[in-house]
């Protein structure tokens, strides 16, 4: 069975002259151990909700999982493993969630796999918390995780595995492949952490080293893991990188090339392995095929979820919505009234404030919604009265918060043994990675709609699990704060001038930011809708003023005429176009006035979301921007992005900050009324 998968793995590589055999042969007997004797799944239904997770966190081997994948039943037929790395397979040079049957998430960039995995189990353990009861538990699955030294070696891996050990995931089980070698070679001159020892201090069991090649070894090793309760467990598993191949393994040239026509051949012969290539026995696909068992294992738990049906109608009908991503069919009227909401009371209030009151009517709707911070929850303002601080008891239990079952409102489904409802914001910590990261596995996991804060300028920090959470179309929100020079006295470090910009150019990441309470009440509502795409709000420090707006409808759409001239008493041609995001709306909406003095007859755009904008059609963009009229764009960061908008002019900043009050800021860098008027004039006298 090992030996199938290290011959499907150098055959496919060498097919492709491309790609990494080292890691799916050194850990092929790890892969016989946990798929063939403990992973309880489904190749008929990839996507049954209490099957096992499983996450290849080393993802540049992702041979290891499409020859799992193949030969245990799923639908990746051979010829899928013949154009590995080729366009348009399902077997792409890393996993991909989405593409490959199986795949629960794409995995490539270290370390993020793991924290991905610490995510799942995560959401494991509160949806089993929210929902089992007494006689009746629908959900009990573990993950489980395959990682590197690569993987340990990123530093989001500190951060995860750390929160991982404080949640007492205890049915989280990661296998270390401890080959000690990466593409630059020996790992010992610059990898010497005591492993183990570092997992022990971050309340983990750990397990060994074993002999990674001992298959009942590795068995008993997963069968104690799977016996804890209250820890996540690291398997230590001591392997030989390219595993069979004479002069190959032990190597870095098995990490991350092809091993070659002759050394193919030579590994066939040391091996035992005499089939041509892509060949595999008819009794090694017995031993490996999955499709029976996965389908009795199904059955059994169809056959409780009925009973629990039976018992509990109410909460198997929110368990299966939810496990689908889909919203309450009341969704649409709490947008509204959230929305409405906001209008009628026109508030002066920052961003941050204006999306906490939109929160507040969310979170108490969506039960789904799962909310957190690193390390910034007074500042970030991510919490509400119905998301109660997320703890666990000594016993790694969930502990229930008596504050939402006093709420009316709180979402749980009411049974007639309705359990107090468990919390539902985290304190991550200060680590914005691992938060992004542990997000994105949250809602791979499904169940969940996770949404976590910081301060925009640490979006750097996040940045490569939102473009992961992007390219997986995952609903994950970011609610990033302080987002501008407007933060003030903690100066350039801290304040954000190409974050807009740079998040704006991740494709498929909708940014919104909003210029008071109802844009981003709507802005929230469009996020949660958006099941196929990540959304960041960027929300500023400092009070807004409430614009006032004739309807809400066309904010949905990502810019829309807000004040056309004649709201301001001049009666002319259009003669200019100011288009504003943000706290930057107001000094539109006071020099399109100052301008208005002077006869010259302007409109004000509000742009809170580019990327929506630029969805839109043509026709509907020329009715916001009508062409022949001169715009001129104003926002507090970097002017690049405007451009492309046919601006004649940007009211930007184009360089770092300083550190000063920020109304010292403000007329430093030229965000005044005045200079936003002076800079219309001097494009229409050109």
């Amino acid at each position: 069975m090992a030996n199938a998968i290290r011959a499907l793995s150098m055959d496919a590589v060498q097919a492709a002259n491309s790609g990494h055999p080292g890691a799916p042969m050194g850990m092929a007997d790890i892969a016989v151990a946990l798929w063939g004797r403990h992973l309880r799944h489904n190749p008929r239904n990839p996507h049954w909700a209490d099957r096992d997770r499983f996450v290849l966190s080393n993802g540049h081997g992702s041979m290891l999982i499409y020859a799992l994948l193949h030969l245990t039943g799923y639908d990746l037929p051979m010829s899928e493993l013949r154009n590995f790395r080729q366009l348009h397979s399902k077997t792409a040079g890393h996993p991909e969630v989405g593409v490959t049957p199986g795949v629960e998430t794409t995995t490539g960039p270290l370390g993020q796999g793991i924290t991905n995995a610490v995510g799942m189990a995560l959401a494991e353990k509160l949806l089993a918390a929210e929902f089992n009861r007494d006689g009746h538990t629908v959900v009990d699955h573990r993950t489980y995780v395959f990682l590197g030294d690569g993987c340990l070696m990123e530093g989001i891996s500190h951060e995860a595995c750390a929160l991982a050990g404080a949640w007492k995931l205890g049915k989280l089980i990661a296998v270390y492949d401890d080959n000690g070698i990466s593409i630059d070679g020996q790992v010992a001159p610059w990898f010497i952490d005591d492993t183990p020892a570092r997992f022990r201090a971050y309340g983990w069991n750990v397990i060994g080293p074993i002999d990674g090649h001992d298959v009942d070894a590795l068995d008993r090793a997963i069968a104690d893991a799977r016996m804890g309760t209250e820890k996540p467990t690291l398997i230590v598993a001591k392997t030989q990188i390219g595993k069979g191949s004479p002069n190959r393994a032990n190597t870095s040239k098995a990490h991350g090339e092809a091993l070659g026509l002759e050394e193919v051949k030579l590994t066939r012969e040391a091996i035992g392995w005499p089939h041509e290539p892509f060949v595999v026995p008819a009794e090694v696909y017995r031993e490996w095929d999955a499709k029976d068992k996965g389908a009795a294992v199904e059955a059994e738990w169809n056959k409780r979820f009925a009973a629990y049906r039976k018992a509990h109608p109410e909460l198997a009908a929110e368990f299966e919505r939810r496990m689908k991503g889909e919203l309450p069919k009341n969704f649409a009227q709490v947008a509204f009234d959230a929305a409405v909401s906001a209008q009628a009371k026109a508030e002066t209030v920052a961003s941050r404030k204006a999306s906490q009151i939109a929160l507040e009517a969310f979170t108490a709707a969506l039960p789904e919604m799962l909310g957190g911070s690193a390390d910034l929850t007074g500042s970030n303002l991510t919490n509400t009265k119905s998301t109660a601080p997320l703890r666990f008891d000594l016993a790694g239990e969930v502990v229930r918060s008596a504050m939402s079952v006093e709420r009316k409102d709180n979402a749980q489904p009411s049974t007639p043994n309705a359990q107090p409802s468990i919390g539902r914001h985290i304190n991550y910590g200060v680590r914005e990675f691992g938060m992004a990261a542990v997000m994105n596995g949250v809602a791979l996991h499904g169940g969940y709609i996770p949404y976590g804060g910081t301060f925009l300028t640490f979006s750097d920090y996040s940045r490569n699990a939102i473009r992961m959470a992007a390219l997986m179309k995952k609903r994950v929100i970011h609610v990033f704060t302080h987002d501008s020079i407007g933060l003030g006295e903690d100066g350039p470090t801290h304040q954000s001038i190409e974050h807009a910009a740079s998040l704006r150019l991740i494709p498929n990441l909708d940014v919104w930011r909003p210029c008071d309470t109802a844009e981003t009440a709507v802005a929230w509502a469009v996020a949660l809708q958006n099941a196929n795409r990540p959304t960041a709000l960027l929300l500023s420090r400092q009070n807004l003023p409430y614009a006032p707006k004739s309807g809400l409808d066309e904010i949905t759409k990502g810019a829309y005429v807000l004040a056309e001239p004649s709201e301001v008493g001049v009666k002319k041609k259009l003669q200019a176009v100011i288009i504003a995001t943000g706290s930057e709306v107001q000094l539109a909406l006071k020099a399109q006035e100052q301008l208005a003095a002077d006869g010259i007859a302007v409109r004000v755009v509000s742009m809170p979301s580019t990327t929506a904008f630029d969805r839109q059609s043509a026709a509907y963009k020329s009715s916001v921007l009508p062409q022949g009229v001169p715009r001129i764009a104003v926002e507090m960061g970097v002017t690049d992005g405007w451009w492309k908008y046919g601006c004649a002019a940007v009211v930007g900043i184009d360089t770092y900050g300083e550190s000063a009050p920020a109304n010292v800021l403000f007329k430093l860098f030229g965000f005044t009324p005045e200079n936003v008027a002076d800079t219309v004039r001097v494009v229409l006298a050109k």
